[in-house]
């Protein structure tokens, strides 16, 4: 008995140092890549461009209900967190080691628009560490106003579509904040998947995704059960 517990305590002692050494190794890659990000182009830069666009929309000129759908279903932890949120790492590394694959990724809003301004949509573990690094330059940087901000002007939804303003005007034909609660809740759920969820190739799946965004909404206390159909039912 004492060796079977002497055992199990050496192969988790050893478990224990190989994560530490491996996890050593692939934060030091994924800070390098992550410097080489900024080497090549200052974050400071970067957010100025996106700012540039004669095309870029301020939280002024969008919706309430569209930013609350937009936290609701992609983080709604977003106020709290830092940058990352280590309960949606811990969901997303359990659900990927169960299933022997990345398909998950718990990213927050601030690290997808770090992956949107630097790194590709390549899944890997040095990537997703270099995100990380980066999403907390952007915490550091910018207020929570700020990212929210930049991340509708950079996200893709679909159609050659790259910011909110031009999915507004390419699907709705008119300015974001002009949508109604129906467009802004269906909108809201597309740039999870843009190929999958785009208007134009499979509006069916866009509505089912629009109602699992406001479901979210109900979750989280945005909206009441009742307002939820009323936006659902109401497609004018």
């Amino acid at each position: 008995m004492k060796r079977i517990r002497k055992f199990l305590i050496r192969s988790f002692a050893l478990a224990m140092l190989t994560m530490l050494v491996v996890g050593g190794v692939l934060g030091g890659f994924g800070y390098k890549m992550y410097r080489g990000a900024l080497a090549e182009q200052p974050l400071e830069e970067k957010v100025a461009e996106i700012q540039a666009d004669p095309d870029y929309t301020t939280l002024a000129e969008i919706p309430e209900i569209y930013l609350d759908a937009v936290v609701a279903v992609e983080d709604h932890r977003f106020e709290q967190h830092f940058g990352i949120d280590l309960i949606a790492i811990g969901r997303a590394a359990w659900n990927n080691l169960t299933s022997w694959s990345l398909r998950e990724g718990g990213s927050t809003i601030t690290q997808q628009l770090a992956k949107n301004l630097y790194f590709t949509q390549e899944k890997s573990f040095i990537r997703k560490i270099a995100e990380m690094f980066m999403a907390f330059r952007l915490e550091n940087t910018y207020t929570k106003d700020e990212i929210l901000e930049l991340y509708v002007n950079s996200i893709y939804f679909g159609d050659g579509y790259y910011c909110i303003y031009d999915a507004s005007q390419g699907y709705f034909g008119k300015a974001p904040i002009d949508m109604t609660d129906y467009e802004c809740t269906l909108l809201a759920g597309i740039p999870n998947a843009p190929s999958v969820y785009s208007l134009t190739a499979n509006p069916e799946l866009a509505e089912q995704r629009q109602e699992y965004v406001v479901q979210r909404m109900v979750q989280y206390g945005y909206i009441s059960e009742d307002e939820a159909q009323s936006i659902l039912q109401d497609q004018s």
